[in-house]
């Protein structure tokens, strides 16, 4: 893993030899520095600024992924004409696209539901446990537990989750402080960049069409790899992690506005224009 701006003669030569280049970016721990509690987490300004003239520009199509629900993570981002994906990528829309995975229907977000109204009555002695409905998933935040009352908090949602009628319908998934569960389906942001990524990048070559990804937790390594097998740039934000399967990384947030900045200096190569 190389730290992005140490290579950056080289990335920049394959932005600018790009007709389209994809830009998706994570939203907590990416746009957003992870905050205590998900509701409280803001996408700064100048972040919003940055997207929204990456996505003024013909070259750029920007979207944001989020394990947040699709309308959540649209009114958090506020930036009108660009990609959104929701729930890990069960729902997906933008310009000329509109996604929503077969596991989105009314007895799945009752089920969910149900799980929702358990946990929170499972987990409600246990202060700064959050369990949060998102419809087609229940994530379960212990940010705010205490270090030992955590195994407690994880006892019990695998005891829900593992046993009885539950076992085969729903998975567990974990990322930064946080529990998910999900429909027991083959699906996840990586297929989602998949998707996005043949769509958009239908009637163009391969090597005129570059795709990014820019995230920070372990629901983003299935994208880093599905970006990988397309010779995209694939960006982990933290310090350097070699277990990730991501090409690059950033350090922050305001480094991830950085490189927003930089992409909007690139202009784009001779070949390109041809």
């Amino acid at each position: 893993m190389q730290y992005l701006f140490s290579d950056w003669d080289k990335i920049a030569s394959q932005i600018k030899s790009a007709k389209k280049v994809l830009l998706l970016f994570d939203y907590d721990g990416t746009l957003t520095p992870i905050a205590e509690r998900p509701e409280i987490a803001v996408i700064p300004e100048e972040s919003r600024q940055l997207l929204k003239a990456l996505s003024h520009n013909g070259r750029f199509i920007v979207g944001v992924v989020s394990g947040r629900k699709l309308n959540n993570i649209q009114s958090k981002v506020g930036v009108e004409g660009i990609i959104y994906v929701g729930n890990h990528g069960f729902e997906i829309k933008g310009p000329g696209l509109a996604y929503s995975h077969i596991i989105n229907s009314p007895e799945t977000k009752s089920m969910m539901g149900n799980i929702s109204s358990m946990l929170n009555n499972s987990l409600s002695a246990i202060k700064g446990a959050i369990v949060e409905d998102k419809g087609l998933t229940v994530s379960i935040h212990y940010r705010l537990v205490k270090s030992k009352e955590i195994d407690i908090v994880i006892d019990i949602i695998h005891r829900m989750v593992e046993t009885g009628s539950l076992a085969d319908k729903v998975k567990i998934t974990y990322g930064k402080k946080v529990y998910e569960i999900r429909p027991n389906v083959h699906w996840h942001k990586g297929l989602a960049a998949k998707l996005i990524i043949e769509r958009y990048g239908r009637g163009i070559r391969k090597k005129e069409f570059l795709p990014v990804y820019a995230g920070d937790d372990l629901t983003d390594e299935d994208a880093f790899k599905v970006i990988d097998d397309y010779d995209g740039v694939s960006v982990f934000i933290g310090k350097a992690n070699a277990s990730s399967a991501a090409r690059y990384y950033l350090r922050t947030c305001k480094e991830v506005n950085k490189f927003m900045k930089e992409l909007l200096k690139t202009k784009l190569d001779s070949e390109a224009q041809k």
